[in-house]
């Protein structure tokens, strides 16, 4: 590293042409957790695209073909109230380092499943990768840490935007190496995987944010009940949770229901392209509309394009009807996802941080792992029109609870 006068100098800032972009702390780390998103997002693209044929390819129970997926979503949910707390002893760096040594670790085990055939390992495999991933999601709180009021929702898209790239990287990696140890099927795919949990090491080593001053004696806030029992918290929490459950329980299935329906590997791999990035483009202008219209206005307007995502599967199973749906689904993510995260960062305080947003993360991914497994027996047991109807209760549970905030904040607006 480059050193002036006896002091550091980032890697990042050290060229003439860069010293304006990486002038601003706040805004330095949010474009490079957004290289880190990048990194996280075309690995778990790549998993999306690949698990399900792997699982479907090894497991006996065909029913099963979902598991490992459902397994990486479990894996997330372990993780994220230890590397919250990880991260708040040793700080987000740090944490987000041991995270892409257990990722790099995963995927290793991961190939020699492949290899091996063995459905088990291989489950197990994509379970250690969700628990590396579960350090991952907090890049989005990371950046926020840093961002001032005005660019806190900025800085959360910024970083979200960066999976936009993992629609490209990721799925084209999958295509491009599932032969790569022919004639055993996919197990190249999960060497590029290692490969991106390299590079997350490398570019996480550059963000600086200052480590976290751990004061014992200190207050470590409101009990959580009470964080909870706030009606802007139960809509972030609901929002974010059902959100990720709707995406999760749709896109999950939608490999195998084309599978079903004659497409080829190359078709799916090219719908959950079109998907990722739906998902993530948005960003670029979903930190401005929540600063223009609000949060919960946004939320609202996901909640409404999911459901369009439903109507478009009920309609018919060509292609353009899993293309078209599986972008709309990525969009109303997106703004219910966004919207919820930005939301939830108004309903506590610095030393409250830790437990509200490892809650937050543990039961969203709780539940999107129990949609991930179910997707799989829903399709083969009752179909996919089933699989897409199952998600219109927990949309309409969000719609509801935005409509009983906005009634609460009607009636505390005289006061």
């Amino acid at each position: 590293m480059p050193r002036r006068r006896g002091r550091k100098v980032p890697l990042l800032s050290a060229r003439p042409g860069n010293a304006v972009l990486f002038a601003d702390p706040a805004k330095r780390n949010a474009l490079l957790l957004a290289m880190c998103q990048a990194l996280y997002m075309s690995g778990t693209s790549l998993m999306i695209s690949t698990s399900p044929l792997v699982g479907h390819m090894l497991a006996t129970d065909k029913t099963l073909a979902t598991l490992p997926i459902a397994f990486h979503h479990v894996g997330i949910m372990c993780a994220t109230l230890p590397a919250s707390f990880i991260m708040q002893r040793f700080g987000r760096r740090n944490g987000f380092l041991m995270g892409a040594a257990i990722g790099f670790c995963a995927a290793l085990a991961a190939i020699y499943a492949v290899f091996a055939a063995n459905f088990a390992l291989f489950t197990l495999s994509i379970l250690m990768a969700g628990f590396a991933n579960g350090f991952a999601v907090f890049y989005r709180f990371a950046a926020a840490d840093t961002a001032g009021e005005a660019f806190r929702a900025k800085a959360i898209s910024w970083v979200m935007a960066g999976g936009l790239f993992a629609a490209f990287i990721g799925p084209e990696v999958a295509k491009a190496t599932v032969g790569l140890f022919s004639p055993v099927l996919y197990a190249g795919a999960y060497a590029g995987l290692a490969c991106f949990y390299v590079l997350t090491a490398v570019v996480v080593s550059q963000v600086r944010i200052p480590r976290p001053v751990v004061d014992r004696t200190a207050s470590a806030g409101r009990p959580l009940r009470e964080i909870l029992a706030q009606p802007a918290c139960v809509v972030a929490l609901l929002s974010g949770i059902f959100g990720y459950a709707t995406m999760s329980l749709v896109m999950t299935s939608t490999p195998l229901a084309m599978f079903g329906c004659g497409f080829g590997f190359t078709d799916s791999a090219t719908v959950i392209q079109l998907h990722i990035f739906a998902m993530f483009v948005p960003s670029f202008f979903t930190g401005n509309l929540i600063r223009r219209y609000g949060a919960t206005n946004i939320i609202a307007v996901g909640v409404a394009v999911n459901l369009a995502c439903v109507a478009l599967n009920l309609a018919g199973v060509a292609f353009f009807n899993f293309a078209i749906a599986l972008a709309l689904l990525g969009v109303g993510w997106n703004f219910m996802f966004i919207g919820a995260t930005t939301l939830l960062t108004t309903v506590h305080t610095p030393p409250e941080r830790a437990k509200v947003q490892g809650l937050n993360d543990f039961v969203m991914f709780a539940t999107t792992a129990t949609a991930a497994f179910s997707s799989g027996g829903l399709l083969n047991l009752l179909g996919w029109k089933t699989v897409n109807l199952a998600v219109v209760p927990l949309l309409a549970i969000v719609a509801v609870a935005l409509v009983w905030l906005h009634l609460q904040r009607r009636v505390a607006a005289p006061a």
